[in-house]
């Protein structure tokens, strides 16, 4: 079986989820905490070198504040369990903005956590015009990815999105240029393990050409 070797996941419809369990929206992220741990240790046994987790962008702070600081506690905590895995975990987003969690700052560079493994990226207060705001024309693929502010994650084979809405959301324009894309129609908070294995024989059956 062909395996993807970077999966990015975009972990949508926790709002919707709080609301359809009469929760108040904000109450929802909490809820996708543990999918992420679930789906992080299934990439792991399936053979996924890289996984990037979309945790929120530079949009997503224009919502009420309550919501931002749940969204933004959950990243924290998700960032906690996260690397309690083992990893090597880059946090890449504004860190200048005062919508970054300042617990956060010190995953600026890739750190190897918990004896290291899996490549782990999580997006957090991430702006795809941030991430391309220091490129400048090359004709070389090297110095254009040299570029990148997010120029240590690699190309993205296959993106995953929970929730059933089909965009990126700005999602690593640079890397996600000939990924697959997945779409999930059950909501983040009830990932199920089958979501990511039909995800993966979906991609199996992919022909990948890359352009060619």
């Amino acid at each position: 079986m062909r395996i993807p070797r970077h999966v990015a996941i975009i972990p949508d419809g926790n709002r919707r989820w709080a609301s359809r369990h009469g929760l108040r929206r904000e109450e929802g992220y909490a809820y996708g905490l543990q999918p992420g741990l679930e789906l992080l240790r299934q990439a792991r046994e399936s053979g996924v070198q890289e996984v990037t987790f979309y945790g929120f962008t530079t949009d997503n702070c224009k919502r009420p504040a309550v919501q931002k600081e749940a969204f933004a506690a959950a990243c924290v905590e998700a960032a906690r369990m996260l690397a309690s895995e083992g990893a090597e975990l880059l946090v890449l987003g504004n860190y200048a903005s005062p919508n970054f969690p300042p617990e956060l700052l010190e995953y600026q560079q890739r750190r190897r956590v918990a004896g290291g493994g899996l490549k782990l990226n999580f997006l957090v207060n991430y702006g795809w015009e941030w991430d391309l705001a220091d490129m400048q024309p090359s004709r070389g693929r090297r110095e254009i990815c040299s570029g990148l502010r997010s120029h240590d994650v690699s190309r993205i084979d296959l993106v995953v999105r929970w929730g059933g809405m089909r965009r990126l959301s700005g999602l690593l324009p640079v890397q996600a240029v000939y990924a697959d894309f997945y779409v999930v129609d059950d909501l983040w908070p009830d990932f199920r393990r089958e979501h990511f294995r039909q995800a993966l024989d979906w991609y199996d059956r992919q022909d990948v050409t890359l352009g060619g």
